[in-house]
């Protein structure tokens, strides 16, 4: 049985369209959430995974500030400044292992504040019009692709890795819920992306 969230209300739309005024107000919240959430957690919430090959919590900080650093605002000045004549350059899933040892789960929640706020505002200076968002790029793996893809899919990335962490998080009670399990559908998940 896999269900992870299911609707409450009849009227709920699935295919809103991208507005770029929406996205940014969600970007702009994603580091104080995790930060309300994360900081100064006991390690076993946030050090252990969902099993081998599976990520933690802390992974998945340090891969948020890892998109950051290499992957949407790139992107972004990629597709204004070459259009596809310059394909992206793949992303690195994993860099997040090697790029926060050493560091701190708080420095890592600090650090992504960080990057993303000066991201945000190096993306609202460029005044983007609707046009700017119908230019395209061309992405390694799925082709063409256009800023507006780009920028909705930033926004569907953060709440995707939130997901993640309730899941991962979840994941370290599956069995002190006992019976309950069944009625928790972020246990019943099987994963957030392919």
């Amino acid at each position: 049985m896999e269900f992870c969230i299911e609707p409450f209300a009849t009227n709920i739309r699935s295919d809103m369209e991208h507005n770029l005024d929406r996205t940014i107000s969600l970007l702009t919240r994603t580091p104080a959430a995790l930060d309300a959430f994360l900081r100064d957690l006991p390690d076993e919430w946030t050090t252990r995974n969902e099993g081998e090959g599976t990520w933690s919590v802390f992974d998945v900080i340090g891969h948020l500030i890892h998109g950051e650093r290499t992957d949407w605002m790139v992107r972004t000045k990629v597709i204004l400044n070459s259009g596809e004549s310059k394909p992206f350059a793949k992303f690195d899933r994993r860099a997040q292992a090697r790029e926060s040892q050493g560091k701190s789960l708080g420095q890592l929640l600090d650090e992504f504040s960080r990057v993303r706020s000066e991201n945000l505002r190096e993306l609202r200076a460029l005044i983007l019009q609707p046009a700017d968002l119908e230019r395209r790029g061309r992405h390694p793996e799925l082709g063409v692709v256009t800023l507006s893809h780009l920028l909705a899919t930033w926004a569907a990335h953060d709440l995707t890795h939130l997901h993640q962490i309730s899941r991962i998080m979840a994941h370290q009670y599956r069995e002190a819920v006992g019976p309950w399990t069944k009625y928790m559908g972020v246990m019943q998940c099987a994963g957030h992306s392919s």
